[in-house]
């Protein structure tokens, strides 16, 4: 398909789909999920951005870019969403403050593991359906049968309801500012001093660990990172010029311009809906429909989730999460479009073999299982809870890197295998 008509298909696409949801949906907060995903998958393909990759880059290539830019995202969050607690009550909002257990560890390591035997997290198995469609729609099933099988154990063993440690604000978990509330701000300077300690921590160790593997000489670097690093001698300015063209939607964002727009957007949620991102509850319930269609009755798969009914038998589109992780597939394939490169990466992603195909398999599952143990994903665990202030999202970065280290060791040793490695799906 040429670029030209990829570019029109992306605008008549993204207008269509503002027109239909504005007359479809059932009141605004819907449209604004919906335009709130269209945004998160704009900006997750456009700066090539990812939480898997934080691990996986670092792993593979020896770059932590993305780790630390992941870092300078959770501390500008962090920083903005104090603003907007400072003189409330932050138990009028649906903080991610989650508690602190042996859940929240396995959860980790299993969310890490499965990060890596899928390329992919929470929200990247969302974009990577436009750029990957065979493995993201098998990870996409397989993580939804793990969030499934993981709803009752996620509401009622005790090592996943129960929090260690808990501070005075949440009973659920740890709230940082509870600990620094003798510093005048209410306890959020201090909780920004932490949180900008934790996160340069990271980065300590990121850069040493990136500096160490260049001195090995086993520092490869990413594509898409040298992409966004690359200068363009730009003409003079014209405003209808494929130039200008070029500037506003084809040219990849840097990782940092990825970042500034992905903290606004949370910051839009967490503002409007009092709440923060998740991404993979969803799936689950999306699994549970799924059996209904097959005739399961609904009745089975509530009692098993332990969830209600409603949730499984209402129309799709009245779900907010639903609306808006279906937004973020929408808005990477209208990125795509909208960059001329479509067509060339959906088709570049639709070969894999048997092997892949079970590795997916296992990653999908685990990575589901894993976020009902640890009460989320990359978003509902890690970046969320950071935002709000929760010690739990500290610890579980610290056991999804854990986990992502020994699933790309173990994914390493069967895709050197050669057994089923010819075999294409």
């Amino acid at each position: 398909m040429k670029k030209n008509t990829e570019y029109i298909l992306g605008f008549v696409l993204l207008i269509g789909i503002l027109m239909i949801g504005k007359n479809s949906l059932e009141n605004s907060m819907l449209f604004f999920r919906l335009i709130i995903g269209l945004g998160l998958g704009y900006t997750l393909t456009r700066s090539f951005f990812g939480f898997a990759g934080s691990v996986n880059r670092s792993y593979r290539t020896g770059s932590t870019k993305l780790m630390r830019i992941l870092m300078l995202l959770f501390v500008g969050t962090a920083i903005v969403s104090a603003c907007l607690f400072i003189g409330q009550d932050p138990t009028q909002y649906d903080l991610g403050v989650n508690p602190i257990n042996l859940g929240l560890i396995l959860g980790g390591l299993a969310f890490g593991f499965g990060m890596a035997f899928c390329s992919c997290c929470a929200s990247g198995v969302l974009t990577d359906i436009a750029t990957g469609f065979p493995r993201a729609l098998i990870t996409l099933i397989f993580f939804g049968m793990g969030v499934y099988v993981g709803f009752p154990i996620q509401s009622s063993a005790p090592w996943v309801t129960d929090t260690i440690f808990s501070s005075q604000t949440f009973e659920s978990g740890v709230f940082l500012p509870d600990l620094f509330k003798w510093d005048g701000l209410e306890g959020y300077l201090g909780a920004i001093i932490l949180t900008i300690i934790f996160a340069c921590i990271t980065i300590w160790i990121a850069k040493i660990y990136e500096d160490k593997r260049k001195a090995q000489n086993s520092y490869t670097g990413v594509e898409e990172e040298r992409i966004q690093e690359k200068t363009y001698d730009d003409k003079p300015f014209k405003l209808f010029s494929q130039n200008t063209y070029d500037i506003l939607f084809v040219r990849p964002w840097s990782l940092k311009m990825g970042a500034v727009v992905m903290g606004v957007i949370f910051m839009l949620l967490m503002g409007v809906t009092k709440s923060g991102w998740g991404v993979s509850t969803p799936f689950g319930i999306w699994f549970g429909r799924l059996l209904i269609a097959f005739g399961v009755s609904p009745e089975s798969v509530a009692s098993f989730t332990t969830k209600s009914i409603e949730l499984f038998t209402d129309p799709f589109f009245q779900n907010p999460s639903s609306v808006q992780n279906v937004g973020i597939i929408l808005g990477t394939i209208i990125a795509l479009l909208l960059a001329g490169s479509f067509t060339k990466s959906f088709k570049a992603g639709l070969s894999i073999t048997l092997k892949e195909s079970l590795i997916y398999v296992i990653g999908g599952f685990i990575m589901g299982i894993g976020t009902r143990m640890s009460n989320g994903c990359n978003a509902g665990a890690l970046y969320t809870p950071i935002a709000n202030f929760s010690l739990s999202g500290w610890i579980f970065l610290v056991f999804l890197v854990v986990g992502g280290v020994i699933g790309n060791i173990l994914h390493k040793k069967i895709m050197t295998n050669k057994c089923c490695e010819k075999q294409s799906i």
